[in-house]
């Protein structure tokens, strides 16, 4: 059977709003959008699909300033700025734009708020989530090599040891525990999380951390 576009378009739209898929209604706002460009870069990459409501339903784009809107946001308000790419489709006789934007290879991508403040997001679940202090200095991170752990130092052998016995930990609370400084706490989350041993997840209101699977 061959796939018609309209096609291809129900199929997306059924399957929600998801990680990797945001539905816009209309493009109001570019410093908006470039939030989920960044989020879907600087996670799993994505698709946004303009015209199309939270419901499903299909609105269609009301004009090509929407077009030009996407980007300016990606090229303007994105740093550095993300290449996406765009494909026009008509479905009921109403156009749906789909923006692909890819995983990001210079994380962090950063997006310039209204009081041109640049910040990180990452994309979760169907949500863009401001990234934590942990996330950018994952990122900053991986252009380097990872090298071996000969031994842990006595505050990163009691993370380990706190995450052997108890769920999760926060920020605060490792800082706390261990009594360190939040950068130095920073600096062993997001080494451990290059290694594999520690995860962070999103409880619905913050980020915790926890023993990673793979390491138990």
């Amino acid at each position: 059977m061959i796939q018609t576009k309209a096609d291809y378009i129900h199929a997306r739209i059924a399957e929600g709003e998801h990680q990797q898929q945001d539905f816009k209604f209309e493009i109001s706002d570019a410093r908006k959008i470039a939030k989920s460009l960044s989020a879907f870069s600087n996670t799993d990459g994505g698709r946004l699909l303009v015209g199309v409501k939270d419901n499903g339903k299909i609105a269609g784009v009301r004009s090509e300033e929407e077009i030009y809107m996407i980007e300016a946001a990606a090229k303007l308000y994105c740093k550095p700025q993300i290449d996406c790419e765009m494909h026009v489709h008509t479905v009921e006789g109403r156009t749906v734009l789909e923006v692909i934007v890819p995983p990001g290879e210079q994380k962090p991508y950063c997006a310039k708020d209204h009081d041109n403040r640049w910040w990180a997001y990452i994309r979760v679940r169907d949500e863009n989530i401001l990234a934590t202090p942990v996330h950018i200095k994952v990122w900053q991170q991986a252009g380097t090599p990872k090298g071996v752990f000969v031994h842990y130092t006595e505050t990163e052998q009691m993370l380990l040891d706190y995450l052997s016995s108890h769920d999760s930990i926060t920020l605060n609370q490792y800082c706390r525990m261990a009594k360190i400084s939040r950068p130095k706490a920073e600096n062993t989350l997001a080494k451990f999380i290059r290694f594999e041993l520690v995860e962070p997840y999103f409880d619905g209101q913050r980020f915790l951390f926890r023993q990673n699977e793979k390491s138990s």
